[in-house]
């Protein structure tokens, strides 16, 4: 392969890398001397600290080292260092909290060369493509840098330019990262349920993903296109006739970093609207989508002056299967309910413990974990200390990270931090807590109409408390509506597939040999206030409508034994 077909390598493939640099030693050889210069020095500092019994005092310290050096090595460990961030099963936790903090900004490049990729890339000279275009770049990161520019036809865009020379940068980096991986996985204290090498090459797909523009434009589209019944979502238009996979010109976005709280105050924009938009539509990309941003950080949201969120940086993204979805909201639905061992084969599910674990010695440390997270009330939740208390369970039970939630992980954090910036008494689940029970309630789609099933009965019972909970948890929301469910509730009650749950119910009324009207009645009680006559026949006959007159008059038998104010009838025949 010749050193232009390698620069030109779209998939990251570490069989073709390991060809290439094989018959290149020099280079290979010269970069890891660079890299030993860099890491000797923490490596001798942190063997000092402790030989002279002082890791305490330096470890903030030997933290801050370490985010130095990763910054000087370059884009490919400024992103190894943000992956990391999210890892507490592969860095102890001071150095997790440093990593954090670090920034992929470096000093950007001439933008002579800049101009030089957007000719040969587009293949047109730089006027032909743009009116104007700012002289400096207003942006520059560790894979490219921006230019605010205006098309001939008047549209106002930002024109991404990846770094030159960045592909031989990044192989030769991944390269020398998976040869280490290999020899010095075995030293290391890790739980990681497979080979270190793994985590290399999972970083490295998703790095070749992200500095592929055509790959994130394609990302934009397919984000916009499922927030495109949200108004109060932005997303950036792509123009692909001037872009490439080295340059990308896209929408410019006017609008200000949702850190920047000043700006956001003299806009008179509604912070908490700001958070709720954030969080809800966060929530959607996990649990409704699946497709997520998993890299949200502050220059990557902006609030616009209409009050809309914007996202931009479609660069690193990830998709995750219907079965994850719906593991997820299970897993919400256990930690509402405090069932802890449930919550334990989800995380079998979800790849946290492998299939062969003994899950009996883990559900007190998952009970303590989550009950320290959430403190006296379950408002006290935040994912930040949810990953605190993590960083000491990967070492004590036989847990690991899967690389799809570190991403994960590393955007509900982020999002969160951002959420509190902008109001410091914000807790996550005034928001998150509604939305899984308004779409538990809701029933969308078979899958959540099962998990609902699945919330409401336990061992065969009916439980009237947990039903209670989900309307009072919904109803938190303002913009929560009754009715819309109720209808949704009472088609799927009355089709062939909810003779399950139909008769269920009905022995749910009277279970223990009575009639649970107090039940009933606490339930109408919540609701009574959002039900007015008109609307309700409404909701009635809109649930009739799809059903044939026959079909109609099969179910009205069950209809009346749903009825549970006849309490002067005996049971047996309302069993009958």
């Amino acid at each position: 392969m010749s050193q232009y077909q390698f620069s030109q390598m779209r998939r990251y493939d570490p069989e073709v890398i390991a060809r290439y640099y094989r018959y290149r030693p020099w280079r290979a050889a010269w970069r890891t001397l660079v890299i030993v210069w860099q890491f000797a020095g923490l490596f001798l500092g942190l063997k000092w600290d402790e030989w002279f019994g002082q890791v305490e005092r330096t470890k903030g310290k030997r933290a801050i080292q370490l985010r130095t050096i990763l910054t000087q090595l370059g884009p490919t460990y400024i992103k190894v260092g943000q992956a990391l961030s999210t890892r507490p099963d592969l860095v102890r936790k001071d150095f997790l909290e440093e990593l954090t903090k670090l920034q992929d900004q470096l000093p950007p490049f001439p933008t002579s060369i800049a101009f030089n990729i957007i000719e040969r890339e587009l293949d047109r000279s730089v006027s032909e493509v743009y009116r104007e275009i700012s002289p400096q770049p207003v942006a520059a990161a560790s894979l490219g840098q921006v230019y605010q520019a205006r098309l001939h036809t008047g549209e106002e865009v930002a024109v991404k330019v990846q770094r030159p020379n960045l592909m031989p940068t990044l192989t030769l980096d991944l390269y020398l990262l998976r040869w280490a991986a290999g020899w010095m996985a075995p030293w290391l204290p890790l739980n990681l349920g497979h080979d270190l090498r793994m985590v290399v090459d999972e970083f490295g797909t998703k790095l070749f993903e992200e500095v592929d523009y055509v790959n994130e434009g394609r990302n934009a589209e397919k984000f916009a296109a499922n927030f495109q019944d949200d108004p109060t979502i932005k997303v950036p238009s792509i123009y692909w006739r001037y872009s490439s996979h080295k340059v990308l010109t896209l929408e410019w976005i006017h609008g200000f970093k949702l850190t920047d709280t000043e700006k956001v105050r003299q806009s008179n924009l509604d912070t908490d609207t700001l958070i709720e938009i954030g969080v809800t539509s966060g929530l959607r990309q996990l649990l409704e989508f699946g497709f997520f941003h998993a890299d949200p950080h502050p220059g990557n949201l902006f609030a616009t002056p209409d009050g809309r969120m914007a996202f931009i940086d479609f660069g690193m993204m990830d998709q995750l299967s219907q079965d994850m979805k719906e593991t997820l909201v299970d897993s919400v639905v256990h930690l509402i309910n405090k069932e802890y061992e449930a919550l334990a084969h989800d995380f079998v599910k979800l790849g946290f413990l492998t299939p062969d674990t003994e899950i009996e010695p883990i559900i007190p440390a998952l009970e303590a974990v989550f009950s320290d997270a959430m403190g006296e009330s379950v408002r006290e939740f935040n994912f930040k200390t949810i990953t605190d208390q993590f960083a000491g369970l990967m070492y004590e039970y036989p847990f690991r990270l899967p690389a799809k939630f570190a991403l994960i992980i590393r955007s509900l954090i982020t999002q969160e931090g951002l959420a509190l910036s902008l109001n410091p008494d914000f807790k996550i689940v005034d928001l998150a807590y509604p939305y899984v029970a308004r779409r538990l309630l809701a029933g969308e789609s078979p899958e959540l109409k099962r998990r609902l099933i699945e919330v409401l009965f336990k061992d065969g019972k009916f439980q009237w408390e947990r039903l209670e909970n989900l309307i009072v948890i919904a109803r938190t929301d303002t913009k929560f509506d009754i009715l819309p469910t109720a209808q949704l509730s009472l088609q799927y009650l009355l089709s062939e597939e909810g003779q399950y749950l139909r008769r269920q119910l009905i022995l749910a009324l009277v279970e223990d040999d009575r009639l649970h009207t107090q039940e009933v009645q606490r339930l109408w009680n919540l609701i009574k206030e959002d039900i007015k006559p008109d609307r309700l026949f409404s909701v009635a006959l809109g649930a009739l409508a799809g059903f044939s007159g026959e079909r109609t008059a099969a179910l009205l038998p069950s209809m009346a034994a749903l009825m549970p104010f006849r309490a002067n009838e005996p049971i047996s025949e309302i069993r009958n």
